[in-house]
């Protein structure tokens, strides 16, 4: 069982950064493939990124790519996405995720273990 709680959500002006955070219980983090996925008002949770068990691989949509990082630090069961150049259409929830898998996971029904989310707004 893993239990995930995002952090670093808020409001931000179109152009600028933030950087989110999960933090994951358990002992086994490093055994978990990472994922973030967000959800805009009346639409449906959409894949951002996901992150390899020892962070040597990751995966990122089309419209974040250039713009968003992940990164994760098994050390303190942490896992990040940096968010920069940040547009309108970011909006939404952004959920952190977990799967136990061996290879990269971008499809939200593959995952197991999900956070309550945190609100990322920007403005223009």
């Amino acid at each position: 069982q893993v239990q995930l709680a995002e952090s670093g959500g808020g409001s931000v002006q179109a152009g600028g950064s933030l950087r989110l955070s999960c933090a994951a219980s358990g002992r086994t983090f490093d055994s978990y493939v990472m994922g973030w996925f967000r959800q805009a008002p009346g639409k449906e949770r959409d894949f951002v990124a996901a992150i390899s068990r020892m962070g040597s691989g990751t995966t990122l949509s089309d419209s974040v790519k250039g713009r968003f990082t992940i990164s994760r630090d098994n050390a303190r069961n942490r896992v990040y996405l940096q968010m920069n150049s940040l547009k309108p259409e970011d909006t939404a929830v952004y959920y952190c995720a977990a799967v136990w898998s061996v290879i990269l996971r971008t499809v939200q029904s593959e995952y197991d273990f999900w956070g309550q989310g945190t609100q990322v707004t920007v403005s223009s």
